[in-house]
Order: C-alpha cells, then structure tokens, then sequence
C-alpha cells in the first residue's frame, strides 16, 4: 500500500461511451475521498493502480467564479470521471501521467449564464423578502 499524497471530496462516476457530457449521472453519483496514494487512486472501493492507467485527462472548466476540474481516467476498459474540488494541488504535478485540456465552449458558458440568472433571482427574492 502507498502513502497519501492527496485527499479530497468528489463526485464520481463510471462513464459509458468516450464523450464527457453531462447527464443525470452526476446527480446520483457516488461521493466520496479520492485518495491520490504513491502507487494508485482511491475511491471507497475502487482502487486504480497508476500502471494499470491507460489514459489520464484532467479538464478544467470555468464555474461560477473559479475553475471546475474533472479528471477523467480511462482504465482496463472503464472511464471513471471525478468531479474534484477546485484547488491549487490540480495545477501542480501528479504521480502519473495526465493529459491538461481546457474546456471553454458554448455549452459551458450558456450554462453558467442560466446559473448566474438563477443566483441573481434567489439574492432578489430574499433582498425583496428582508425589506417587508
């Protein structure tokens, strides 16, 4: 067994198909810690060993205010996609092999518009409540 190298909460799930996209998955995926070990990831029961990867991508995508992060791994035939925590340990090196992709189109920014129209009537609705 490794040692820990880095924790953190995520979102996961085991993905069909090459495409990233989202989809109700998300919603009822699992969570936990991904742990990154010296010698392998973990996440509650699954354990991917660094040398059974055959591809890694980590994509990063605008979100509200901050960057979003998705690492994608692609294993004995599975894809398991982690939905991380934004932070600065993602822009630093990692103990195996990832391919970095920005994802910066269309799709992403309308949906960060429709949230922001969302945020925005929320904020309204309680302002308008306090001032009653």
């Amino acid at each position: 067994m490794g040692t820990l190298i880095h924790k953190c909460m995520v979102k996961a799930i085991r993905n069909k198909g090459e495409n990233m996209r989202c989809s109700l998955n998300w919603a009822f995926s699992r969570r936990g810690i991904l742990r990154i070990m010296s010698d392998s990831l973990q996440c509650k029961d699954w354990k991917i060993a660094y040398s059974e990867i055959d591809e890694a991508t980590l994509y990063s995508m605008p979100w509200l205010f901050w960057n979003a992060y998705i690492l994608r791994i692609k294993s004995k035939g599975e894809i398991y996609n982690f939905g991380l925590n934004p932070s600065r340990y993602w822009k630093g090196n990692m103990p195996f092999a990832v391919n970095r992709e920005k994802v910066n189109n269309l799709y992403w920014n309308a949906i960060n518009v429709v949230r922001f129209i969302i945020v925005g009537g929320i904020l309204f609705l309680i302002v308008s409540m306090l001032r009653q």
